[in-house]
């Protein structure tokens, strides 16, 4: 269950992860998208702002011209202004401006072609100095010249009206009219509640003259401004400004100062941080629901493959009869289909093997009898034969008939044992003595035995009882001491021995003997290994797999010391 569980964590974590990272990847591209969005707009609010200065101050400016042009040609103007009375111009000026003038903080200036002020009006921002725009203007009279000018460490828009009297020589001039607006705090103010709330700072060569924003922000940002960049973000402490400039410029057409227009990022920030908080959102959404729903997929598509886990560990619990639904035409279908027909010949190629196997374990216990018979029939003929050549005594006659007897009925259990494999019929163990079964065993090839010259020897606990089938245990044992009878033609001896080892019997059977060939002895126990022996080569086969039919083992023991030396292992 673990790896089914981890399969399907894994298809839900890469997919939950790969939609992170797609939300993430868009969620930056929206981000940097409505950035640029919210600043074009921004932007857009600077022009805009700016269209709206330039048409509010260009009025401004014409409203000034209109009434200065107006001024300059009514008669009794002109007839004061050529009095020369400072005392008259200045009465006459105040009460044409009294009439005209409809702005407190705008001025009026009565000046000499050179500009000194002949009369000031306007209030506080009247000035009593000579007048630099009246020189500035001089080389384009008769022509009104407008712009700014620097006065008093002040920035003013101003309009130059020279007034002129038809003489005997022409035309000539007497004085010049200047009318204006001081660019203050005031002015800026006004621009800002009427352009939607942009600020305004005014600068004097980099000099901040006035301003709507905090005194250390506009100095921050006469810093750092640069004429003629266009639209620039500028980067204070704690804020972001983006400021349109344009150049001011006097009468002359020289640059007097910069109008800066500026905005601040203030609103950007609140609308990206929602716009942050709502994608987060949207993506913890989307996230939560992609787990589900890819869970959901995930358990769907792993559904056939647990189907064919489940069977997979059935086949391998030899349940061969084993199928999956086979589903749809895709590829899990068609694995289905491929593990039925998988399965399908498994269980063909099994029934198969059974049927083979029953033919193979007929041949083998064919052979092995076969060969077993030997031994019996060589006793009744070797008894046979001394019965009818020799005289013997009574005693000779009942050893020879018993051997006879035991032989025939040896013969006969062999001959019961393959009826029983070839009708499907397995004999159930029985309880015996291994003594017993030994010593028949040995007994049996005593004859053999004396005619070799070999000594056999049987040290076997009688109290020592096993679940065996006595006769196939039994015919294991004549093999054993048969080969080592067969390998010591000069004599010798057999020792045969037994101890309990838990729920086990370890029998020894040791001879003296040249030993086993090191040419065979990985190769011992299996069919048609011989060593220059009479026979197929198929007794320590067999015999083995007695023993372990039995849920023993039978195997060589070591090789370092002298003769054969055979281990069996029989449980209890």
């Amino acid at each position: 269950m673990r790896h089914r569980s981890s399969l399907l964590w894994k298809i839900t974590l890469s997919t939950s992860v790969a939609i992170t990272l797609l939300l993430a990847v868009a969620g930056y591209f929206v981000q940097a998208q409505a950035r640029a969005a919210l600043s074009q707009n921004l932007e857009a609010n600077l022009q805009g702002s700016f269209r709206a200065y330039e048409s509010l101050w260009q009025a401004r400016a014409d409203l000034l011209a209109k009434v200065s042009l107006v001024l300059s040609n009514m008669q009794y103007v002109r007839a004061a202004f050529q009095t020369n009375d400072r005392a008259t111009i200045q009465d006459t000026a105040t009460e044409i401006w009294s009439k005209v003038s409809k702005s407190n903080d705008a001025m009026f200036l009565v000046t000499d072609p050179r500009g000194e002020v002949i009369a000031s009006l306007g209030g506080p921002h009247g000035l009593r100095q000579n007048v630099e725009a009246v020189r500035d203007a001089l080389p384009r009279f008769p022509a009104q010249s407008e712009g700014f000018s620097v006065q008093d460490n002040g920035l003013y828009e101003m309009v130059v009206t020279p007034v002129y009297v038809q003489s005997e020589a022409g035309q000539g001039l007497i004085d010049v009219l200047v009318a204006g607006f001081p660019v203050d705090r005031a002015v800026a103010m006004e621009l800002r509640d009427r352009t939607g709330g942009s600020d305004f700072v005014f600068l004097e060569n980099g000099r901040p003259i006035t301003s709507t924003l905090p005194a250390a922000d506009t100095r921050a940002i006469a810093m750092q401004y640069r004429r003629g960049a266009g639209v620039q973000h500028l980067d204070l402490p704690g804020r972001e400004y983006a400021v349109l400039g344009s150049t001011l410029r006097d009468i002359s057409g020289a640059p007097a100062g910069d109008l800066l227009i500026v905005h601040n990022f203030d609103a950007i920030r609140q609308d990206l941080a929602s716009l942050e908080m709502k994608l987060l959102l949207i993506a913890l959404a989307a996230i939560l629901a992609g787990i589900g729903i890819s869970s959901l997929l995930a358990r769907r598509i792993l559904r056939p493959i647990r189907q064919l886990d489940r069977a997979a560990a059935l086949i391998a619990e030899q349940k061969y009869e084993t199928r999956v639904p086979e589903g749809d035409n895709d590829e899990l279908g068609r694995l289905a289909q491929t593990f039925n027909a998988m399965s399908r010949s498994i269980q063909d190629a099994r029934e198969e093997l059974i049927r083979q196997e029953r033919i193979s374990t007929i041949g083998r216990l064919s052979s092995s009898i076969v060969h077993d018979l030997r031994n019996p029939l060589a006793a009744i003929y070797g008894g046979a034969e001394m019965m009818m050549d020799g005289d013997l005594s009574p005693e000779q006659l009942h050893r020879l008939a018993g051997n006879i007897y035991r032989s025939s009925r040896a013969i006969k259990d062999m001959l019961q044992e393959l009826v029983d494999v070839s009708r499907g019929r397995i004999q159930s163990p029985e309880t015996c003595r291994l003594s017993e079964v030994v010593g028949a065993a040995v007994e049996t090839q005593s004859p053999a035995a004396e005619q070799n010259r070999v000594e056999i020897r049987l040290d076997i606990d009688s109290s020592i009882e096993l679940p065996i089938e006595p006769g196939r245990i039994e015919r294991v044992f004549l093999n054993l001491i048969g080969n080592a009878i067969e390998a010591m033609p000069e004599g010798g001896r057999i020792d045969i021995t037994a101890e309990r080892n838990g729920h086990s019997v370890l029998v020894s059977v040791d001879d003296t003997g040249p030993g086993v060939p090191e040419t065979v002895r990985q190769r011992l126990f299996q069919p048609f290994v011989t060593s220059g022996k009479n026979g197929l080569g198929l007794g320590l086969a067999l015999s083995r797999q007695t023993v372990l039919d039995h849920g023993g083992d039978l195997w060589i023991g070591d090789e370092n010391e002298a003769g054969a030396h055979f281990r069996l292992k029989l449980p209890c």
